[in-house]
Order: structure tokens, then C-alpha cells, then sequence
């Protein structure tokens, strides 16, 4: 009862170690839903609607449309049908590259089957492993010295916590030359939250939890505890013995989370901004948010007001009830 809705829903909690306690039919169904649950199960179900050449219904469309966070229903099934090949392309690629790590140790069909799953499980912000045949729970405390592994893992876990929007956006650009005001936020928050969080990571388990690695893996491991505490749930240093400060920031960082119409979860990065930047704007005398030069309606602030308190009561309550 525990892995399913844990890989469904993307969290990375487990119970028992998924490689030495479930068989490879196991593996492969907690593979599935950590598919599903990543990609959203609207959105999933609405894809499979779209290529069985089935016309999807108004509020079929709605719900897709919310699903993803897109601003319209137009051209949705064409939306839906790219998200799915670039989830499908990312894994690919970053499953290839890890592929070059895992074949040469593994052997061909276990290195390829190792790569597949690492690869959905770090795009989906999933954080489940199959890694326990070298020690049941490290994770991947092992190789912050194989940084095609490390880098790959990192970058799939940021792509697939960007947002449908952004890429979107991105992929637009070169026509547009512009982003959108969400797309800006979500990038620049993004890059904030990584960075700080590894600043505080090194500062703190420089000596501590790193202290064994060399100038480089403690590097890595820095920057890799920064980015999986966003929505990921892999670990390649002890979160046990994690100085305090540190395991206060990795909550921070695992309740602010990704972006809206992502495969991560948390109160997201756009909510955070609202509230950061409405205290900025309150304290130099404004009377409204402004984002780039943009006015934040109110009722935006106090949805994002409600969503952090909200979200405070949940982990604060449940933490009490633990």
C-alpha cells in the first residue's frame, strides 16, 4: 500500500528498498506509476484519448488545460502530444548518457534497465533507485565522483521541474525572442533556490557530511543535495547525519518545490515569488506586487497567501500527528 501512491504521487518514500525487496515486476509496475504520476494522470489519460483518435469533450479539454497550467484550450491536443514526446526525449537522452556509466559495470541489459529507471525516476522528480544492489539505501552516495551520472540525473530532474509552460516558452524563443512573465520567474527562482541551497550545503557539510570526498565531489554533492531537495528524493551524502541548519533548509527547499504544471511538487516557485516579492514591494511603500514591471493582481496574492499557509498548517499538523 506504501509504494504505490508514493510512486504515483512522486515523493521517493519507501519502505523497503525497491531493488533487493521488490521483484523485477515489481520494479517495473513502481516504474509505471511513477510515469503516470509525473506526467499528471489527466494528462496522461487525455493523451492516449488524443492518439486513439478519439475528439476530446469541453471538459475533458478543461481539465488538460489546468492539468499542464496552460492559458488556453486552443491547439491543446497538440500541446499534449509535445509534452509527451519531449518527456519521452528527455528520458531517452538522459538514459543514453547514463547508459555510458552503468553498461561498462553492469553489463548491457542490467546497465540499460538501470539508466531506463534512473532516468523516469529523476525526470518524473520520483527519486526512487535501483541502486540498492551495492548497498541497501545509499542511493546514489556512491558516485559523486561519476559526474555523467551526478550531472545527467541533476538535469533531468531541473528539466522535468520547470513546467510544460516554460518549456513551451523556450522551445518558442528563437521566433518570439521574449519570455512570459511566469517562464522568467520560474527560471530565475529556479536558478536562486539551486544555488543558495548549495552555498548553505557547503558551508555546512563541507566538513561534516562531505568530509570524505575530494574538491570536486564535494562540489557535486553539494549542488546535487540542492537540486533533489526541490521535489527528487535521491540523496548522495547521509541525510542522517546532516548538520541541523542543513536539514532545515532541505525542508525549505522540499516545500517551496518546483514550478506549476511540473512533474514536482511543493507550494511552487511562482507562489514563493508572490510572497517574496509583495514583502519587497510592502517594504518600499508600495501598495500592490510588481514583478518586472508587472502589477500582481491581489487576488494572485492572496491565493498565494493562502496556498503557503495552507501548506504550513498541512506539514506542521501532520508533523504533530508523526
Amino acid at each position: 500500500l506504501f509504494p504505490a501512491p508514493s510512486a504515483t504521487c512522486v515523493t521517493g518514500l519507501i519502505t523497503y528498498d525497491t531493488f533487493t525487496h521488490w521483484s523485477r515486476f515489481g520494479q517495473i509496475v513502481i516504474i509505471l506509476l511513477i510515469q503516470v504520476g509525473g506526467l499528471g494522470l489527466v494528462t496522461f489519460s487525455t493523451f492516449f484519448t488524443v492518439i486513439a483518435g478519439k475528439k476530446l469533450g469541453l471538459r475533458e479539454m478543461q481539465l488538460a488545460q489546468e492539468s499542464i497550467n496552460f492559458g488556453s484550450m486552443a491547439n491543446i491536443n497538440k500541446m499534449l502530444m509535445g509534452i509527451v514526446g519531449t518527456v519521452l526525449a528527455c528520458e531517452g537522452i538522459g538514459a543514453l548518457l547514463m547508459s555510458t556509466a552503468f553498461i561498462p559495470r553492469y553489463g548491457v541489459g542490467e546497465g540499460i534497465y538501470i539508466s531506463c529507471f534512473l532516468a523516469v525516476s529523476a525526470f518524473c522528480n520520483a527519486g526512487f533507485d535501483v541502486l540498492g544492489r551495492e548497498s541497501e539505501y545509499i542511493s546514489l552516495c556512491n558516485y559523486n565522483g561519476v559526474p555523467i551520472v551526478m550531472y545527467t540525473i541533476m538535469a533531468l530532474i531541473i528539466v522535468g521541474g520547470l513546467g510544460f509552460v516554460v518549456w513551451k516558452d523556450i522551445a518558442s524563443y528563437k521566433s518570439s525572442k521574449k519570455l512570459t512573465l511566469q517562464s522568467r520567474v520560474v527560471l530565475s527562482m529556479t536558478a536562486l533556490l539551486i544555488l543558495s541551497g548549495a552555498l548553505f550545503f557547503w558551508a555546512y557539510e563541507w566538513n561534516n557530511t562531505m568530509s570524505g570526498l575530494s574538491f570536486g565531489e564535494k562540489i557535486t554533492a553539494g549542488l546535487f543535495q540542492s537540486v533533489t531537495c526541490r521535489t527528487a528524493g535521491f540523496n548522495s551524502i547521509d541525510q542522517a547525519t546532516l548538520n541541523p541548519i542543513s536539514k532545515g533548509i532541505s525542508t525549505m527547499l522540499m516545500f517551496i518545490g518546483a514550478a506549476p504544471g511540473s512533474t514536482g511538487g511543493g507550494v511552487k516557485v511562482t507562489t514563493f515569488a508572490v510572497i517574496i516579492l509583495t514583502i519587497r514591494s510592502v517594504a518600499q511603500g508600495r501598495d500592490d506586487c510588481v514583478i518586472a514591471d508587472h502589477h500582481i493582481e491581489s487576488k494572485t496574492v492572496y491565493r498565494a497567501l493562502t496556498i503557503i499557509v495552507l501548506g504550513a498548517v498541512a506539514v506542521i499538523g501532520s508533523a504533530i500527528v508523526v
